[in-house]
């Protein structure tokens, strides 16, 4: 055992001061070179170790770890985070990414890099609409993407798994099994894409008729239903009577403190004219023929909506654009800071993080949103942009059953192993993650011992609420 860590020895990835190249080998090796590489690695960092979770030595304090952030935040929203994160153990879990991060480098690794979600938890993968209006599921959030070991989404996601089914009440044992069986579908698709042809690897997507394929009969229907709906009418369109209103004939966003709120600033008069400077920042960021769609628009007002967990307290606005004939188009301006991450797997090649995260996206993603660019706010913040929804679909986890959970789990699985395919030769990681369900069983070991260590720092920030150490803000239903 490790005296430093309460962990076997194995191969931990190191603190670089740059991210290696991502590519698991010369050009010039052969798949099956790659596979038997892969293949090897497992007498240096056996399928067994990655079972291993025990709190180390000397681990820092959740909570406080949590609190580093909340300095940059936007004070006034920090207690709305915290309300969230109390909640129940998984809504801490989901908003403990950098938390995980660091847990995540004390892990055994094989050394192989991917392009990494970063944040790769079960309510992060989704229905949404192409460009050509199809609808495909995948990973929907890009927020800590960055290249990095390929085994901590695979952990985080499993782990995810495992938090999702205490929730609904269901026994350990099933989450244990729907970890491991999301775990074995991430290895068989992964395996089956490393055989595809580079050209043939990128193609890939997961359609709507590939997952209801998957369901039930009596939960086909149902699902065909809610794709039908979300491809009715754009996002925006369904949106504009929910999020603004006209009044003496000019739209404008409406205030629902205090999720979404128009700031002091934006009653300055010479805020049109900054919010317009930013979006012409952003508009460069896009190729022409999205800058000539986008100059049929105008925007007319900015305010700040609260999204997520995680991401709350961190500057987003929601932007509302009108076309000529008053058609209505919302987009997210997202503040990017640095990845969770970035201190255990290297910094971007990116300078400014909202590129990072498109980027990153755009890399993993099968096909992405038209609107996807960035751009650089006042006092130098960094947002990444896209629209606020388009057909989004998202799971109804709370309303699954056994069942369900299994079959979201696998096509989650499945989804995962496409995006770490879709720009770089996976041989090595199929050769490494082989045939059998050594590797499987594994990862739903440590998902239930990283499900209750989040289930303690859980606790931990419950006790410092009641202690009066954390101020929040509970929403009402």
């Amino acid at each position: 055992m490790d005296p430093a860590t309460d962990l076997p020895s194995a191969t931990v990835i190191p603190i670089p001061t740059a991210p290696p190249p991502t590519p698991p080998g010369p050009a010039s090796l052969t798949p099956e070179d790659l596979i038997a590489a892969g293949k090897a690695m497992r007498e240096k960092v056996p399928h067994a170790q990655h079972g291993v979770w025990k709190t180390p030595r000397g681990r820092a304090d959740p909570v406080k770890f949590l609190g580093a952030s909340d300095p940059e935040r936007l004070p006034e929203l920090v207690p709305i985070r915290y309300g969230r994160m109390l909640v129940s153990p998984f809504t801490f879990y989901r908003g403990s990414a950098a938390v995980m991060a660091a847990d995540l480098a004390k892990t055994p690794a094989t050394g192989i890099r991917v392009q990494a979600c970063g944040d790769c938890h079960l309510m992060n993968f989704g229905g949404f609409a192409t460009p050509e209006r199809n609808i495909i599921f995948d990973i929907n959030d890009f927020d800590e993407t960055l290249p990095a070991p390929w085994e901590w989404d695979v952990k985080r996601l499993a782990a995810s798994f495992v938090l999702a089914a205490r929730s609904l009440g269901l026994p350990d044992t099933t989450g244990r099994e729907t970890a491991a069986a999301c775990t074995r579908s991430y290895r068989k698709r992964l395996r089956a894409y490393a055989a595809m042809t580079p050209l043939h690897s990128w193609y890939q997507r997961l359609t709507a008729e590939d997952l209801i394929g998957t369901l039930p009969k009596a939960r086909q229907a149902l699902v065909r239903n809610r794709i039908e709906k979300a491809t009715q009418q754009t996002g925006s369109e369904l949106d504009f009577p929910k999020l603004a209103q006209v009044a003496g004939g000019k739209a404008r966003i409406s205030d629902t403190p205090p999720l979404i709120f128009h700031p002091e600033v934006t009653r300055a008069p010479e805020f049109q004219g900054v919010i317009e400077k930013i979006f012409a920042g952003y508009q460069e960021s896009l190729p022409p023929d999205r800058r000539s769609l986008l100059s049929q628009y105008r925007i007319v007002d900015a305010a700040i909506k609260v999204v997520g967990i995680g991401s709350v307290g961190r500057r987003c606005w929601i932007a509302l654009l009108m076309s000529s004939g008053n058609h209505p188009i919302f987009l997210q301006f997202k503040e990017a800071v640095a990845s969770v991450l970035e201190p255990y797997a290297g910094k971007s090649e990116f300078p400014h993080h909202g590129q990072r995260v498109v980027e990153g996206q755009r890399l993993m993603q099968p096909s992405s949103d038209i609107f996807l660019g960035w751009t650089t706010g006042v006092n130098g913040v960094q947002f990444y942009v896209r629209q606020l929804r388009d057909a989004k679909i998202k799971p109804l986890v709370e309303t699954f059953d056994a069942e369900m959970l299994l079959i979201y789990a696998k096509a989650c699985g499945w989804a995962l192993a496409r995006a770490h395919s879709k720009a770089m030769d996976t041989s090595m990681i199929a050769g490494y993650l082989g045939k059998s369900d050594e590797f499987d069983d594994a990862i739903g070991k440590f998902a239930v011992a990283y499900a209750n260590q989040a289930e303690r720092d859980h606790a931990a920030l419950k006790a410092a609420v009641r202690k009066g150490k954390i101020e929040v803000f509970r929403e009402t239903a």
